[in-house]
């Protein structure tokens, strides 16, 4: 490309200065032998001038003069009475002499009738036409260069931009999404530029969207299939208990329907177009699934997971985040924590506020600004669960607040009604 547009300027040039030099060096021609032929006409009437004077004043001419003052000319002068012709200056540019050189002749009549011949070489006038030609020429190669030396440029400057962009392209094609963001101060190439930075930006968002869903679920599908793997180990225990059998089996099959509403949750996030529905819920149901869920991890460590607060309560909220939500915190307090768990209800009015809390050290100080943060844990934990709980809960209008440090106490605020959720949301 860069050799084309360099090529096709250096053929416009020639031809533009072609269609301009070979005119203004034929009108340059002209004008030089016509100022040659005005300073000759010139000559040959100061020299008529002077001749009527001597013959006036001498009654003869003055060949002589002639001779000092006009030696680059041949003159040749015809008295009007008489018939004898005077010639003066240079005799071998007399036009009548063998091999005379070419030369430019001017005539003129004086008022006394004298006849004036004046002859000069063209060698001058050559030579003038020839430094003006060269002068053309010259200015001629300069305008192609520097033409030439702008098309290189410019074509740089159009290549450039386009290679840039395909590197960036090619950079996308092999998965390196960071933002190129150059810019080139060429509105066509700076409008690519942009498209590829916002299309780098999206596709990084959807990278990240699979990563994390990736991470999310295998973090959420976590527990139930640890409660799971204990209930099939129980029903192996209890083998010859019909009774034990059927209550684990029930149970099993409870948590296999809850893996199954996890994963569709967390498919249904995965879609950005696919929005959260809440709808009335009571707490009592989902507290106590995840009472028995838990029951037995914290048996095993000689815990308790105890439920307090007003019974009966109803929030706005979708019954499959809320249990995952209360999953995270639980399984936070659980193993970052100490003693017993307490899950409190607490009805304020215009929302429903239910309280997570443990009897364990607590928070440190410099992680409690960000615990909320993906991938920020105080132990071994991978510092998903948190972050995950409280991107579940504002896709729905609820929220997640850490009120204490020590001990940890995490609250989850859940609108009670739609008023509720106007009031903690915001208008629309």
């Amino acid at each position: 490309m860069r050799r084309r547009m360099v090529f096709s300027t250096l053929v416009v040039t020639v031809i533009t200065v072609m269609l301009l030099g070979l005119p203004l060096g034929a009108l340059t021609y002209q004008l030089i032998h016509d100022e040659a032929d005005r300073r000759l006409q010139g000559e040959a009437e100061l020299i008529g001038a002077k001749t009527d004077t001597m013959l006036e004043l001498q009654e003869e001419i003055d060949t002589d003069e002639f001779d000092r003052n006009h030696p680059m000319r041949y003159i040749r002068i015809t008295p009007a009475n008489k018939t004898t012709t005077v010639t003066a200056g240079n005799p071998e540019l007399d036009p009548d002499a063998p091999d005379a050189p070419s030369v430019l002749k001017a005539t003129t009549t004086t008022a006394r009738g004298t006849h004036v011949e004046v002859w000069s070489t063209t060698e001058t006038v050559k030579q003038s036409v020839i430094r003006a030609w060269l002068g053309i020429a010259s200015l001629s190669l300069l305008a192609i260069g520097v033409a030439v030396g702008l098309s290189m440029f410019q074509a740089r400057r159009l290549t450039l931009p386009l290679m840039d962009l395909a590197a960036t392209a090619e950079r996308l094609g092999s998965g390196v999404t960071t933002p190129w963001g150059h810019r080139y101060g060429i509105p066509e190439a700076d409008r690519v530029a942009e498209v590829l930075d916002r299309s780098a930006e999206r596709i990084a968002g959807l990278i990240t969207t699979e990563r994390h869903f990736a991470i999310d679920a295998s973090h959420q599908l976590r527990t139930p299939l640890t409660a799971l793997t204990m209930r099939l180990e129980e029903i192996i225990a209890e083998a010859d208990n019909p009774e034990v059998v059927r209550e684990e089996s029930e149970a099993a099959l409870n948590q296999t329907e809850r893996l199954v509403t996890t994963v569709e949750s967390l498919l249904g996030r995965a879609r950005t177009s696919q929005s959260t529905q809440v709808e009335p819920v009571e707490l009592d149901p989902v507290l106590n699934n995840l009472q028995e869920e838990w029951a037995p991890v914290f048996q095993q460590e000689q815990r308790q997971l105890l439920i307090t607060g007003s019974p009966g309560l109803i929030a706005l909220t979708a019954p499959s985040d809320l249990g995952q939500i209360l999953s995270s915190l639980v399984e936070n307090a659980y193993k970052h924590g100490d003693g017993t768990v307490t899950i409190r209800r607490i009805d304020t009015g215009q929302s429903v506020r239910i309280e997570v809390s443990d009897e364990g050290e607590g928070i440190p100080e410099h992680l409690a600004g960000r615990i909320f943060e993906r991938e920020v844990s105080g132990g071994d934990g991978t510092g998903l669960g948190l972050a995950l709980a409280r991107h579940i809960a504002e896709s729905e209008g609820a929220r997640i607040e850490l009120v204490q440090s020590r001990p940890t106490t995490f609250v989850l605020f859940l609108p009670a009604s739609a008023e509720g959720l106007t009031k903690m949301t915001g208008p629309a």
